[in-house]
């Protein structure tokens, strides 16, 4: 698995409930932009429309090296999931708070992926409380790892 872009934002602005692998239909000058990792996702979301995922303002650069027919770095994404997995997960969006979130995308075995996170918006004091939590847990692992010396 090749790591090309993650969103690190959204695990600081929402809590992850569960997470989808989804296959993305892409054009030949985006797989190159994405080889590059010159990919932006963070302000991007998913929307599922009739039964299809898509997803929205995932920002691909142009490919260097493409000429007239380079494609629209803003351009609106089919994501490739099972039928059955789109109307479950439609069915935890219906709920409120929930949204889908790309969190990363990578390639795996040499096609592009996406890895969509099902997601509930935090509020302000819970994410000063995770700060809190992962600078606490910093100090306890440096602890111990000075005490084993």
């Amino acid at each position: 698995m090749q790591l090309v872009c993650q969103n690190r934002k959204a695990y600081h602005d929402y809590s992850i409930e569960e997470t989808v692998e989804a296959g993305m239909s892409l054009v030949g000058t985006e797989v190159k932009s994405l080889r590059e990792g010159k990919v932006n996702l963070k302000d991007s979301y998913v929307h599922i429309k009739d039964t299809e995922a898509f997803l929205f303002n995932c920002h691909i650069s142009p490919y260097s090296h493409g000429n007239i027919m380079n494609h629209e770095p803003l351009r609106t994404r089919k994501l490739l999931l099972h039928k059955k997995e789109i109307v479950r997960l439609q069915g935890k969006i219906a709920q409120k708070g929930y949204t889908l979130i790309p969190l990363k995308i990578y390639f795996k075995n040499g096609r592009a992926k996406v890895e969509v996170g099902l997601a509930k918006g935090k509020r302000e004091f819970e994410k000063r409380e995770s700060i809190k939590e992962r600078e606490a847990n910093r100090e306890i692992e440096k602890a111990m790892k000075s005490r084993n010396r």
